[in-house]
């Protein structure tokens, strides 16, 4: 689970379907990710931004309050580069972005500018039936928000009507059946892959990556697609 740490912050790879601390959403008697985590490092720790609790990948924890407000402000300043793999439906452009106002956790919050750029990486095609479609478009795509609002990806594709596989709020119902049923996927294909900041203390540039689990790596093989690194 712990992809790098020193004396100022822990990079953690976050499972999916783990949610990341304690709110009025998650059930009790669930293994949230930052007490995983404090079995394993000592001291404070303080969560510099957040995943889904559908979304798996590279996630960054300060180790005092201080490094904590640097990094914020580095997140605040759009100083961090954050790279996503993700399975969508269709095949979207090659190269895209959207820029889209998206609202907070409520509907009917304000909006705020968000924008999310995209590179196709490969597609296929399967010949299952679906609705008046004899055989489905999916794409794996390599995805950067410039902001990070409340489910950003997951919305912005969903607009775009390439909703992301697995995804049970913004998705296509039949479609994440057919990866459950022929694929044996049973999660949101949405991975936090790789997070570039500056080191609090040393100013060095950092690039951490985590690895896609077996299940999103499965379903890279069954589509003969490139192993991404």
């Amino acid at each position: 689970m712990i992809l790098y740490q020193d004396e100022a912050i822990v990079v953690v790879d976050k499972p999916a379907a783990m949610p990341v601390h304690r709110s009025r959403l998650v059930s009790d008697g669930e293994v949230y990710l930052i007490d995983a985590v404090r079995e394993q490092v000592a001291g404070p720790l303080h969560l510099i931004h957040r995943l889904d609790r559908a979304t798996s990948g590279v996630l960054l924890i300060g180790r005092s309050p201080e490094v904590a407000a640097t990094l914020g402000r580095q997140f605040m300043q759009r100083d961090v580069e954050k790279t996503y793999l993700a399975v969508c439906r269709g095949w979207p452009e090659e190269l895209g972005s959207i820029d889209y106002a998206l609202p907070g956790v409520r509907e009917n919050s304000e909006r705020k500018p968000a924008i999310t750029h995209w590179r196709r990486l490969a597609t296929t095609e399967v010949p299952i039936a679906i609705n008046r479609y004899p055989q489905q478009r999916y794409a794996l795509v390599e995805v950067i928000p410039e902001t990070g609002r409340y489910r950003q990806i997951r919305r912005h594709f969903a607009h775009l009507r390439h909703p992301l596989i697995g995804d049970t709020s913004h998705g296509r119902t039949e479609h994440n059946r057919l990866f459950k049923q022929h694929f044996n996927v049973h999660r949101l294909l949405l991975h936090a892959h790789r997070l570039a900041f500056d080191h609090p203390l040393t100013g060095q540039r950092m690039r951490i990556e985590a690895p896609l689990d077996a299940e999103f790596v499965r379903v890279l093989q069954r589509f003969s697609w490139p192993m991404v690194s």
